[in-house]
């Protein structure tokens, strides 16, 4: 799919940094994302520092109900992680929005790939265009314990 999936009613998309609640999202992160588990505030806080940042927010309040986060150098790479849909307000299609918005501010800059990793949400990003990696086997990780 190419088209930018429809955001639904009563939110909106932002890329604006002073728009995130770093404390909503430090919790859902740490408390409910089995990637980041456990995460410090501190540590978030430099992520949130160091990346784009987009955020879906309820217009009426203005509250944050869902988070997405690129590192990227914005000319040949871009990794889409962080990615977090609040509970209380899955099902709308939020997130499948919030990543085809993160897709389209992406592509104007030309950029090679964007990677991201995920254990159970393929279908979603299926649905924006991400496949499996044509060859796996040439990637590899550095990983600190």
């Amino acid at each position: 799919m190419t088209d930018t999936p429809q955001l639904a009613h009563g939110y909106e998309i932002s890329a604006d940094p002073a728009r995130i609640d770093a404390e909503r999202v430090h919790h859902w992160l740490s408390t409910d994302a089995y990637w980041a588990l456990g995460r410090t505030r501190d540590k978030q806080d430099q992520a949130i520092a160091g990346s784009l940042n987009f955020g879906v927010y309820d217009t009426a309040s203005g509250a944050q109900a869902a988070y997405a986060r690129v590192v990227t150098d914005e000319a040949t790479f871009a990794w889409l992680c962080d990615v977090y849909v609040d509970p209380a307000v899955r099902g709308k299609g939020i997130g499948t929005a919030l990543v085809g918005a993160v897709r389209d501010h992406l592509r104007p800059h030309g950029l090679r790939r964007v990677l991201l990793a995920t254990a159970d949400a393929h279908g979603v990003y299926e649905k924006i265009g991400f496949r499996p990696l044509d060859r796996p086997e040439r990637w590899m990780a550095l990983a600190f314990d």
